[in-house]
């Protein structure tokens, strides 16, 4: 279980020894005289490989420092460090830096002859590849746990659904036994001294009455008594969690933040499940169908009607609905079934999903 969280650390490390390999190959593969200065310099850029992944641009700064000091000193690095630098550094970061960090790096190693742009394109375009890779098997990842739980919130309802069903069937069984044994013990009993054999009867079939209502009252106890026990029980997404959600994205790469107006208050339990699931629909679709570089999520708290805004500025390759009711109709279902409305349409600048849903509070 502890080694899993290393294995990042071991690529970088692996990854910095070999790029450090190959980059002291490139400088002495012409038959240069081994020098203590050059191999220094290689070392100590790959060294800072390892910051890679928290550092990337700073990690750039240096590779492309690195090889500034040995080129004019006679030296000819090769730019394995540079080119790794910067595919991290489109993987790591958003894209806007990624791609203004790329045009100085092409133009730096071009002009000191380390190597040619399309290399430096390539590897700029590897990193970028690998970052919308990553965040699209997060966002897989994240719609099947969402569909997990939903599935596992479906089976919970009908299982309460089961369990009234019980209730109701577990009453009239009750109400039927108590009140024919009443009645026959009633009968009985008035009877008795009159016609001995006839109350004995009428007290026979009420044994027999409760001795079938019992049997039934055992079985359906047995039934409620069988309740899952693995079954998790959890409480379903509310806008205290909206929070958590926003940074995940922001950690897959997806440059969004979340902006609150007004006073925030709670509001009913299936309106702010409504809300969440609107605003997870609306982040997944982003995902999916563009490459923002801004995206706005903001909760609108008003007297009495709260609004849900998604707001980025991708061009959409696509936003065709998907069937089955998920996507965007999925999300007006849900805002109607909270009693407000969506509004989903392309801007100027991108893209704008707003909701629109009654608190119930007075005006």
């Amino acid at each position: 279980m502890n080694r899993l969280p290393r294995r990042p650390a071991l690529l970088d490390a692996a990854l910095a020894a070999v790029t450090t390999v190959v980059e002291t190959g490139l400088l002495f593969d012409d038959g240069t005289r081994v020098g203590v200065l050059p191999v220094a310099v290689t070392v100590l850029v790959g060294a800072a490989l390892l910051a890679r992944r928290r550092a990337p641009l700073a990690v750039l700064a240096a590779a492309c420092a690195g090889a500034a000091v040995l080129a004019p000193l006679g030296w000819s690095p090769g730019g394995a460090p540079v080119v790794v630098a910067l595919a991290s550094l489109a993987d790591q970061r958003d894209r806007r830096v990624s791609a203004a960090a790329l045009v100085p790096t092409a133009l730096f190693l071009h002009l000191a002859s380390i190597t040619s742009p399309p290399v430096t394109i390539a590897a700029w375009g590897l990193g970028s590849y690998l970052q919308t890779r990553r965040r699209y098997t997060w966002a897989l990842e994240q719609r099947a746990a969402t569909l997990e739980r939903e599935r596992d919130q479906l089976d919970q309802i009908a299982a309460q659904r089961e369990r009234a069903s019980i209730a109701r069937e577990l009453h009239d069984i009750v109400a039927h036994s108590v009140t024919v044994t009443l009645i026959g013990v009633r009968g009985a009993r008035d009877i008795l001294p009159t016609d001995p054999r006839v109350a004995a009867e009428t007290l026979e079939r009420v044994e027999t009455t409760a001795e079938q209502s019992l049997a039934e009252l055992r079985r359906i106890l047995g039934l409620l008594r069988t309740r899952d026990n693995d079954a998790q029980w959890r409480p379903q997404p509310s806008l205290a969690q909206l929070a958590g959600l926003v940074a995940g994205h922001a950690a897959s790469g997806m440059p969004v933040h979340l902006e609150t107006t007004g006073e925030p208050r709670p509001l009913a339990d299936g309106l702010e499940l409504s809300a969440y699931r609107i605003v997870e629909e609306a982040l997944t679709n982003v995902l999916k169908h563009t490459d923002p570089t801004r995206v706005t999520v903001t909760l609108g708290y008003g007297p009495a009607r709260l609004d849900v805004t998604v707001e980025d500025d991708g061009r959409s390759r696509t936003r065709a609905p998907s069937p089955g009711g998920h996507g965007i109709p999925g999300m007006r279902e849900r805002a109607a079934v909270a009693g407000g409305s969506l509004d989903a349409r392309p801007t100027a600048r991108g893209f704008l999903v707003t909701a629109r849903l009654p608190t119930g509070d007075a005006a």
